[in-house]
């Protein structure tokens, strides 16, 4: 039986086969400089290329290493969720697997903690992205934060350092979307962020992340964790009635006061077809929360796991 490792490392993998190695070499080498005793536990996310093979190969030359595939493709944070319920260690650190995150940065979060903190943010301020990757980030954050009504960050993403009380806290919420870099901000806990370099991915891929998923992420992340949109009608809904209210009496007054002729069937016209798209907007933006209400009380699982190496050697005492 072994006892509980002081720290796991989990990192959702997804068409990374070729920089795998390296990723588990650089986290031990950075992880032995805190402690001997920890675990890596690697995600797959049921990529289309030889990554769980690659998995297969490491864990069984070492049984520190965790592999854990799911069924089928559920996403990046999903693969966390998976990671973050599998993980024992007193501490966990989550980080990707296309090594921009650097490992060797886990000992300086970990320095960072001691001073008293539950939670340690890597802050990329110089992010190695493309020119939109970074444009679309910036004006997808501080859209998140107007409509969630809480400060997010561009510069952070998964890169992070979590006490087992803050993971323990995230399991308890049991949301059925998960998004990690909101969903800490909810359960309080001293947080801290720590300014990191931020490297260029080295494998000649690019990120499985088009514009096209990105969008739908950020329309996912929104609807789930604010319903800010919804009292955004409302408030919509009161600027067309004022606005009606005031051309029904310029009309009024125009009729009985003025020899101005007011043509009907444009205004008619146009007025309905304004006020049907309104409608229908309002409609569909509601019946998005009824579906979002409609998966939750499904109670589906958010991943299914496929296959596991050495997780059940692990038995903690």
């Amino acid at each position: 039986m072994k006892n509980k490792p002081l720290i796991s490392v989990v990192s959702p993998v997804y068409g990374a086969s070729g920089l795998l190695e390296e990723l588990v070499r650089r986290i031990k080498d950075s992880v032995k400089e805190i402690t001997e005793d920890y675990e890596i536990i690697l995600v797959e996310d049921h990529g289309k290329d030889d990554s769980w093979q690659k998995i297969q190969t490491i864990c069984n030359s070492d049984k520190r290493v965790i592999g854990i595939q799911h069924s089928r493709n559920f996403g990046q944070q999903y693969a966390l969720n998976c990671g973050l319920d599998h993980a024992r260690g007193e501490w966990i650190v989550t980080l990707d697997c296309d090594l921009q995150d650097r490992p060797e940065e886990i000992i300086n979060l970990f320095n960072k903690s001691k001073e008293g903190y539950d939670i340690v943010l890597a802050s990329r301020k110089n992010r190695k992205d493309d020119f939109l990757k970074k444009l679309f980030s910036r004006l997808f954050y501080r859209l998140l934060s107007y409509l969630t009504d809480t400060y997010q960050d561009a510069s952070l993403a998964n890169f992070s350092l979590y006490h087992r009380n803050v993971v323990e806290a995230l399991k308890s919420m049991n949301d059925y979307s998960v998004y990690y870099p909101t969903m800490i901000h909810w359960v309080g806990f001293r947080m801290a962020t720590l300014e990191i370099r931020h490297d260029s991915r080295d494998d000649g891929r690019k990120s499985s992340y088009s514009f096209k998923k990105r969008f739908n992420l950020a329309f996912d992340i929104i609807i789930s964790f604010s319903n800010k949109p919804l009292r955004l009608t409302v408030k919509l809904g009161i600027f067309i009635l004022l606005i009606a209210t005031i051309l029904a009496v310029t009309f009024v007054v125009s009729y009985f006061f003025t020899e101005r002729y007011v043509s009907g069937w444009a205004s008619t016209f146009l007025s309905l077809w304004f006020i049907a798209g309104i409608i229908i907007t309002i409609l569909g933006m509601i019946g998005i929360y009824v579906g979002k209400i409609f998966e939750t009380v499904k109670r589906r699982p958010s991943y299914i796991v496929g296959k596991k190496i050495n997780y059940e050697d692990q038995i903690i005492e």
